[in-house]
């Protein structure tokens, strides 16, 4: 088994959980990333492994909860201990309360707020027996207030802090850093390149987040000395309202 450290990216994908895992890599990290297709993470994989860095990718259904016991299970036995784990998984979907089915609104409270629990939890066992790591989750916006329209993602966004929270206090003891990010502003993605572009047209102008900037923050997080340790750390553009 590799002596190097793990990070485990649980919602990798082509944005901010693919600059997380590159980021970690830079500094000697195994990038370990996951997302429910294996074929769409191997641009990601490739493009760390050019780097010259180690990592590997795995297809998971992170709402499962055998699923992600075998998966940490095998990244620990097989590749190593996990020192950082990134819960990144979104699910924002907007709708009206008076059309929101019972369907939806549990689907993204399984993707972003019980997957969170299940993936934590797993992780956080086997850092509590070597007394260290750091387990990360990304929120927004909607984890501090419900806007008209997205009943159910504030909903899970809500949840997911108060998960963190709870983590936070039971494990700072163990030396276990547990920090919440709130990522209040449109990201550079496709998805904002080509349904907002009127958004995207403030790139130039800083107005849009850029993903290897907040990756860097979450590197900042992990890097903190334990005698001051920030548990929630809210990330925005410059011109971004809040």
């Amino acid at each position: 088994m590799n002596n190097k450290k793990v990070v485990l990216v649980v919602g990798a994908g082509d944005a901010t959980g693919g600059a997380i895992a590159k980021r970690f890599a830079q500094e000697g990290f195994i990038a370990c990333v996951t997302r429910r297709s294996a074929e769409k993470l191997q641009p990601l994989v490739d493009s760390i492994k050019a780097n010259g860095d180690e990592a590997h990718g795995f297809a998971c259904d992170a709402r499962k909860e055998d699923d992600v016991i075998a998966l940490v299970e095998q990244i620990e036995s097989e590749i190593g201990p996990i020192e950082a784990f990134v819960f990144n998984i979104g699910a924002n979907v907007p709708c009206s309360i008076l059309e929101e089915t019972s369907r939806k609104y549990f689907k993204i409270w399984e993707m972003a707020c019980f997957s969170g629990f299940l993936n934590a939890r797993e992780v956080a066992k086997r850092m509590a027996k070597r007394e260290r790591g750091t387990i990360l989750f990304t929120g927004a916006t909607a984890g501090m207030r419900g806007a008209a329209g997205f009943a159910a993602f504030a909903g899970a966004k809500h949840g997911i802090r108060a998960l963190a929270q709870s983590m936070a206090r039971e494990l700072g003891p163990m030396n276990i850093h547990v920090a919440h990010i709130i990522v209040d502003g449109a990201i550079d993605t496709d998805f904002i390149r080509d349904n907002f572009p009127e958004k995207y047209a403030t790139k130039d102008q800083d107005g849009i987040l850029n993903p290897d900037h907040i990756a860097e923050n979450y590197w900042y997080l992990h890097s903190q000395p334990r005698d001051a340790w920030t548990f929630e750390l809210d990330l925005r553009p410059w011109n971004e309202r809040w």
